[in-house]
């Protein structure tokens, strides 16, 4: 059965002082997929996850989420439709624990207001209660071994990481947007990467995005790869499609053997 639509853009555009940054870029991902954007630097994959997640408003172009348009929301709406994403730099409260910067995440989705919050009231401890479980969770699941009593500064940086990626889960999304989650990690973070993400997409059925330059990591997750040069879209296809592109490969990847770099 076909699977529907969890992302769909048409005609994103966005211009900085005259400079393209995107130009007419078309997408989908589908419920439960994982797609990868790959290119240069400054092809423009930062600046589409920017109009995705309310960062930036486009030029003009639609972006939808489970066709409801995303264009004209502010961030904090679009998370609370369930779209969550992390950065390519890691932004962790560095001086509070593991559990603690994934209960962050949970806030997010939280039912209770600031009133149940501060006179504690039952919902509220039950709701408190749900978000631990969750955050407990997510950290069992993980498989690194991360406790979530652990200070994150203390952390090595490819756990760092790997947290960043879970706080972006407590937040419960539908779809996750992963910017350069492999950036700085060991090969076999980056594994325990790959793995980590096919694990939740299979247990939660959530769609997954994610921008990367190790070419090898996207190669072995991505179920299609979306390839952007100079703000436009070369190429979207499965891995052996996109391997043996020409455009791609004079673009990006330099020769179709070239792309385990």
């Amino acid at each position: 059965m076909a699977r529907g639509f969890a992302l769909e853009l048409r005609g994103v555009s966005i211009s900085f002082g005259g400079l393209t940054a995107l130009d007419d870029i078309d997408l989908d991902v589908a419920a439960s997929e994982i797609v990868a954007l790959i290119g240069p630097n400054g092809a423009g994959k930062t600046s589409l996850f920017n109009c995705i997640s309310g960062v930036y408003r486009p030029t003009r172009g639609s972006v939808r989420f489970e066709g409801r348009e995303l264009v004209g929301l502010e961030p904090h709406e679009i998370v609370a439709l369930g779209v969550a994403r992390t950065f390519q730099n890691i932004e962790l409260f560095k001086g509070m624990t593991v559990l603690d910067n994934l209960l962050l995440g949970t806030h997010a989705r939280r039912r209770v207001g600031p009133l149940a919050e501060a006179l504690r009231l039952p919902w509220f401890a039950r709701e408190e209660h749900r978000a631990v479980a969750r955050a407990q969770e997510l950290l069992a699941a993980s498989g690194s071994g991360l406790r979530g009593d652990e200070i994150a500064s203390e952390l090595p940086y490819g756990l760092q990481k790997e947290v960043e990626v879970l706080r972006a889960l407590a937040m419960d999304p539908r779809l996750l947007l992963l910017d350069e989650p492999a950036a700085g990690m060991t090969e076999d973070e980056g594994i325990a990467l790959v793995k980590l993400i096919r694990r939740l997409r299979e247990a939660r059925g959530i769609s997954v995005v994610l921008v990367e330059h190790n070419v090898g990591l996207v190669m072995s997750v991505a179920e299609r790869i979306a390839v952007l040069d100079h703000g436009k879209r070369i190429a979207f296809g499965s891995a052996d499609e996109v391997r043996h592109n020409t455009a791609v490969i004079r673009a990006y990847l330099g020769n179709p053997e070239g792309v385990r770099a």
